[in-house]
């Protein structure tokens, strides 16, 4: 055989292989950033519920506390600015623009939510109702949940961004479209990580 064509058949040998492993890269890429997506679709899910159990709360508080209509609207206004800073996220998971959005967004939340419980302490005929109870318990298990999806969508994301800065996928990365680090979800108040502390007493 000639030298010619043994050069060429190593040639050839040394791009299969490198093909292939070209092809195994971008399959890695694209499940780990599947994978981060569908854990964010999870806090999707739980802040969806807890938006959704928001005006329930609201609703019953009204008719205890109708001198606090400043403090109720705060409440939905908050919440309606984080259902749409969630779909927005929900378009683009992972984006930092939107990532941040929704973190600002919910510490907003947080915050007139922990004001609405903190006005309710003065309404003892409004913490002994049986609904109000149940929603609080039914938020604060929501809370847990989101706090749960969110640490296994970081842990998603840091899978993703690692694996995509490690080399080789860095060479490869951006061939294939894979241009930019997913954000992390970092909440800046405990308050949505921990759930709201509620005495009914």
């Amino acid at each position: 055989m000639e030298l010619w064509l043994i050069i060429l058949i190593a040639f050839a040998v040394i791009g299969v292989i490198a093909l292939m492993y070209g092809i195994g890269i971008y399959n890695r890429l694209v499940t780990l950033e599947n994978r981060y997506e569908n854990a964010f679709s999870q806090i999707e899910v739980q802040l969806q519920r807890r938006y959704d159990l928001i005006p329930n709360l609201v609703e019953t508080a009204k008719g205890y506390m109708s001198h606090e209509r400043e403090t109720l609207e705060a409440v939905i206004s908050a919440r309606n600015q984080a259902l749409g800073s969630l779909k927005a996220a929900a378009e683009h998971p992972g984006a930092a623009g939107a990532m941040a959005e929704l973190a600002s967004a919910e510490k907003g939340l947080s915050g007139v939510l922990g004001r609405l419980f903190a006005v309710a302490e003065a309404y003892p005929d409004l913490k002994a109702n049986q609904n109000m109870m149940q929603l609080t318990e039914e938020l604060t298990a929501t809370e847990n949940k989101v706090s749960f999806a969110r640490q296994h969508y970081n842990d998603s994301v840091t899978e993703y961004n690692t694996y995509r800065e490690s080399f080789p996928p860095v060479v490869f990365a951006n061939m294939f479209g894979h241009t930019m680090n997913a954000e992390l979800l970092q909440f800046d108040s405990a308050a949505i990580a921990e759930a709201p502390k509620v005495s009914f007493d």
